[in-house]
């Protein structure tokens, strides 16, 4: 369940080669603009999968309390993402819906296919839990050239 992430950069370059929004927007930061859009990825990954595991394990409210503290612990990094992407030029209309839509679906095809669902559910919370999934810990190179760009 390691490195969610590093296939959600993949997908947001993939979803990058969208038509540029802006004519000054150049090759490299509509790339980059992409490997940002994985920061929302890992939040589609966290709220999927904890929505799912909270239904499928009798309302355990741990993994609404999980999602939560991910997100309090990450906000900050999707702001982030917002700020340099729009100072880059601006986000594709639709390219950050696709690759919440592609995240959810890829974690959710991961849960369907483990064995033990409970155990991948409970695999997943700890990892939650632990901050594996958090931005800093999964983007570190993205969060640090987006930290620069925001400081020029």
């Amino acid at each position: 369940m390691k490195g969610f992430c590093s296939w959600l950069i993949a997908a947001g370059l993939v979803f990058a080669s969208a038509p540029a929004m802006a004519q000054e927007k150049t090759d490299a930061d509509t790339a980059f603009i992409g490997e940002l859009m994985a920061f929302h990825g890992s939040k589609a990954i966290v709220d999927a999968m904890t929505t799912h595991c909270y239904e499928t394990t009798g309302l355990d409210s741990s993994y609404h309390e999980a999602a939560q503290n991910w997100y309090l612990r990450n906000v900050v990094f999707l702001d982030l993402a917002d700020r340099v992407a729009a100072k880059l030029g601006g986000v594709a209309e639709g390219e950050q819906e696709r690759v919440e839509t592609y995240a959810g679906s890829q974690i959710m095809s991961a849960y369907n296919q483990a064995e033990n669902k409970r155990s991948f559910c409970t695999g997943f919370l700890q990892q939650v839990n632990d901050g594996d999934l958090d931005i800093d810990k999964q983007l570190p190179a993205v969060l640090k050239r987006a930290q620069e760009i925001a400081s020029e």
